[in-house]
C-alpha cells in the first residue's frame, strides 16, 4: 500500500497523470487516473438543463462555473489526500453529450442559446436532409439544426463562424483550437468511413441546397477540423491554464486530445471499441453502441450511424428519455420517507426501490408508463409528457410500479435495438453497460439484458463512466506504442485485469419485456394525446 501512494506521488508530481472532464446531463465530472489507469482523484458539479423559450439549454456561466468546479474539488482532493498541489498534467481531454447547436461570430460571441440534443424541434430539416443524404439524419444533429435555422431565417446565420459541440466549445476555449474528435463529429455531420472526415459529397448537397441563400460561409469552412483518437489536437494555453484552474497553480502547455462526446467515451469505458461489440449507456437519455461490420441495408430514423473514437462504423439507438422520470418518483418517495421522519442517503433509497422490480410479475402487472420528460423521436413524438396509466383490472403494487418504470425506462430502446437485431441480423459478441443505475447491483443489468434478449456485463469500472473514459483517450494520446490501436490499448493495458460480471437473459423476464412493450405501443395513442391535449 505504501509503494503504490509513493507511485501515485510520484506520478502527481511528475506530472504522469491523464485527466478527462465529461459535461454529461446533470452532471459535470472530473477524473485524474495515474499511469496504471486507475482513478487517483475525482470532482463534479451538478447542474440541469433550463427549458427557456421552448428551446433546451445551458447557460454559458454554468457551463464555466461547472468546469472550474470540478476541476477544483479533483485538486482539492489530491491535496488533502497526497499533500501535492497540481502544478503539471500529462494529458487532458474534454467530452460532452454528443449533438446540439453552438453557433458563434468571429469574436467568440455564442450567437443563440445552446439547443441541446435534447430539443425535437428540426423534424422538418432533419427528413428533408435524410431524404438529400439518403443517410439518416437525426434532429438532435447539428447539421439539423443549423437546417432548420436556415428554414426558419433566422437572423444569425449570417454571422456565423463556426459551429461546433459542447465538447468542442470546452476544448476551444482552453486550447484556441477548433477541433473535434471523429466521433463527436459523427453526430454533426455525417463521416467517410474511408477519409476518416466529414463526407465530401454530402457537405457539397448541402453547399448546394443553400446556395441561393448567399451566405458568406460554405459549410466545411464552420466545421470544426476532425480529429482520429491517438492524435494530439491541441495544447492547454495560458488562458486556457487560468480558465480551468481558478487557484492559478497548473502550467500551461499539456497536451490535449480530440474532445469526444460522451457515446464514444462510454465506449471507451467499457472497452467495445472491437466489431461486434456493444455497449449501453444509460442517463438522463439511454443509447445502444453496436460496432458494425457491414453497412445497413436501407435507412432506419431509429438507427443513427456514428463512430467510434478510431473511426469505425457504430450503430446507435439513442432515446431521448430514460432515468429523469423515474428519479423523479424516487424523489417523491424520499419526500415520503422524511415527512414520516425517516432520513434515507440517496445509495440506499435506490437500493431498496430497485430491488422491489425484481419482485414485480414478469409484465409489470399490467401497468403503464411513459417517461418522456422531452419528445422521443424513435415513438415519433415531438414533446413529452410523463404519464402513469393503470386500468382497474391492473395490479397496482410497489414492485409492479418500479418494474415499470424499468421497462419503461428502455422502452423506445428496445423498439430502435429490434431494428438491429431482426431486420438487419447485426451479430453482436457481447454488450457491456455503464451508468449510475448499474451501481444498484444485478437489477438494472437483468432489465437491459431482457430488453435486449443477449448477455449483458457490467465491468468493475462501469461506476467510474464517461470522464473515466475521457482521460483513458488523453492517455492513450501519450502512452500508445508505435502503430497500437485503440482496441489493443484497452484490451492489452487498460482492461487486462479487469473484473465483470455478466448476466445472461431471464426468459421469463424477456416474455415479460415483449409483453410490457407490445401495451407500451399500443398505448403510444394515449401518450400523443396528452401531449395534443394535456397543458400542464
Amino acid at each position: 500500500m505504501q509503494t503504490n501512494r509513493l507511485k501515485i506521488k510520484h506520478a502527481i508530481t511528475k506530472g504522469e497523470t491523464s485527466l478527462g472532464i465529461e459535461f454529461g446531463s446533470t452532471r459535470i465530472k472530473a477524473v485524474l487516473i495515474d499511469n496504471r489507469y486507475e482513478t487517483i482523484a475525482s470532482g463534479s458539479y451538478e447542474w440541469e438543463n433550463l427549458l427557456e423559450d421552448g428551446i433546451w439549454t445551458y447557460n454559458l456561466v454554468d457551463i464555466i462555473t461547472g468546469l472550474q468546479t470540478a476541476y477544483s474539488e479533483m485538486k482539492q482532493e489530491v491535496e488533502r489526500n497526497y499533500g501535492i498541489t497540481i502544478r503539471k498534467i500529462g494529458s487532458i481531454g474534454f467530452s460532452a453529450m454528443m449533438h446540439g447547436y453552438m453557433a458563434f461570430d468571429s469574436t467568440g460571441e455564442l450567437l443563440v442559446p445552446f439547443r441541446t440534443w435534447r430539443n425535437s424541434t428540426t423534424s422538418v430539416a432533419a427528413k428533408e436532409l435524410t431524404n438529400l443524404f439518403q443517410f439518416n439524419i437525426p434532429e438532435r444533429w447539428s447539421i439539423a439544426h443549423l437546417y432548420q435555422a436556415i428554414l426558419n431565417e433566422e437572423k444569425h446565420l449570417p454571422r456565423i463562424d463556426c459551429i461546433t459541440t459542447l465538447a468542442g466549445y470546452i476544448h476551444w476555449l482552453l486550447t484556441g483550437k477548433k477541433a473535434i474528435g471523429i466521433g463527436d463529429a459523427s453526430g454533426m455531420f455525417p463521416i467517410d468511413e474511408l477519409t476518416q472526415d466529414y463526407n465530401e459529397s454530402m457537405v457539397k448537397q448541402f453547399d448546394d441546397l443553400i446556395a441561393t441563400k448567399d451566405y458568406p460561409w460554405k459549410l466545411k469552412e464552420i466545421l470544426p477540423k476532425v480529429y482520429i483518437s491517438g492524435e494530439q489536437a491541441g495544447e492547454l494555453t495560458g488562458i486556457g491554464a487560468k480558465i480551468l484552474d481558478r487557484s492559478r497553480n497548473l502550467q500551461p502547455g499539456t497536451p490535449i486530445c480530440p474532445p469526444e462526446g460522451d457515446a464514444g467515451t462510454g465506449m471507451v469505458a467499457t472497452n467495445s471499441v472491437r466489431k461486434r461489440t456493444g455497449n449501453v449507456s444509460v442517463g438522463t437519455s439511454v443509447f445502444a453502441m453496436i460496432v458494425l461490420e457491414k453497412e445497413l441495408s436501407k435507412v432506419y430514423p431509429e438507427i443513427d450511424l456514428v463512430t467510434t473514437p478510431n473511426g469505425s462504423p457504430v450503430g446507435m439507438v439513442h432515446a431521448n428519455n430514460c432515468s429523469s422520470d423515474l428519479n423523479a418518483w424516487l424523489g417523491l418517495f424520499r419526500e415520503f420517507s422524511e415527512a414520516m421522519g425517516q432520513k434515507v442517503e440517496t445509495n440506499k433509497l435506490f437500493e431498496v426501490m430497485l430491488n422491489k422490480a425484481l419482485e414485480g410479475e414478469p409484465d409489470g402487472g399490467g401497468l403503464l408508463s411513459y417517461g418522456y420528460f422531452s419528445g422521443e423521436n424513435i415513438t415519433g413524438l415531438e414533446k413529452g409528457r410523463p404519464l402513469f396509466v393503470r386500468s382497474p383490472e391492473s395490479h397496482f403494487n410497489l414492485a409492479n410500479f418500479m418494474r415499470t418504470h424499468l421497462f419503461t425506462a428502455f422502452g423506445a430502446l428496445k423498439i430502435g435495438m429490434g431494428i438491429l437485431t431482426t431486420e438487419e441480423n447485426v451479430a453482436i459478441d457481447r454488450i457491456l453497460a455503464h451508468g449510475g443505475l448499474f451501481k444498484t447491483p444485478l437489477v438494472g443489468q437483468k432489465i437491459v439484458a431482457a430488453a435486449m434478449n443477449a448477455p449483458v456485463s457490467v465491468m468493475s469500472t462501469a461506476g467510474e463512466g464517461g470522464a473515466w473514459g475521457m482521460a483513458i483517450l488523453a492517455s492513450y494520446m501519450m502512452n500508445k506504442d508505435q502503430k497500437e490501436s485503440l482496441e489493443d490499448f484497452l484490451d492489452k493495458k487498460v482492461f487486462e485485469e479487469a473484473e465483470g460480471q455478466e448476466i445472461y437473459p431471464d426468459q421469463v423476464d424477456v416474455k415479460g419485456f415483449e409483453e410490457f412493450i407490445e401495451r407500451y405501443k399500443k398505448g403510444l395513442v394515449i401518450e400523443q394525446a396528452a401531449v395534443e391535449n394535456l397543458m400542464l
